[in-house]
């Protein structure tokens, strides 16, 4: 079972958990290069402005915190595996309960299409991951984390490790160094995401 007192104070030294996808084992990650994404110079993309503008997708924010992380936790196509356990499943339960943690929510005619979640402190957003079941839901939760981010005042949306989506998301990385710099002074900052 993951503290939550231990999982709060590796995130303020720069780590996350990811567990084993075979032997579902926890293990502390801190990549030398971050992925981050600079919140002032987002843009979305033109299909997502479009998808907005249309607005086909109700955003809520915790309605079904639950139902988000095991969307992300469930296969896809493209990779059956998962690094998120039943036991890191239950420290995020347990950090959204606390107020910690929390989802973005795209709602379709009262069906969950896709979303993401991650954990609030200071004016640090660190991403956990992002689910769809109907194209563009979580690219409109992402939108809408970034604008709510924006509005409030965070300095650092931690992206945690870069792949091709989060690159196409506008997410860039940088070293270590630099990542722990940002980090210290959003997590000096009293910032509410709710």
């Amino acid at each position: 079972m993951i503290r939550i007192d231990e999982l709060l104070r590796a995130y303020r030294k720069g780590l996350f958990p990811m567990a084993d996808p075979d032997d579902e084992k926890v293990y502390w990650c801190q990549p030398y290069k971050r992925a981050v994404v600079p919140l002032l110079s987002y843009m979305p993309s033109r299909d997502v402005a479009r998808i907005l503008r249309r607005g086909e997708f109700e955003v809520r924010i915790d309605s079904d915190f639950e139902g988000v992380i095991r969307g992300c936790a469930a296969p896809r196509k493209s990779d059956s595996q998962t690094w998120i356990s039943p036991e890191i499943m239950d420290a995020y339960l347990t950090l959204n309960q606390l107020g910690v943690a929390h989802s973005v929510e795209c709602w379709h005619h009262g069906e969950l299409s896709g979303g993401l979640y991650g954990l609030s402190m200071g004016a640090a957003f660190f991403g956990e991951s992002m689910f769809f079941r109907r194209s563009y839901a979580s690219q409109v939760a992402f939108d809408h984390l970034v604008r709510r981010l924006k509005d409030r005042g965070y300095l650092l949306l931690d992206a945690q490790i870069m792949n091709p989506h989060l690159q196409k998301l506008g997410a860039v990385e940088i070293d270590h160094d630099e990542y722990m710099l940002q980090l210290d002074i959003a997590l000096g900052k009293k910032i509410r995401f709710i």
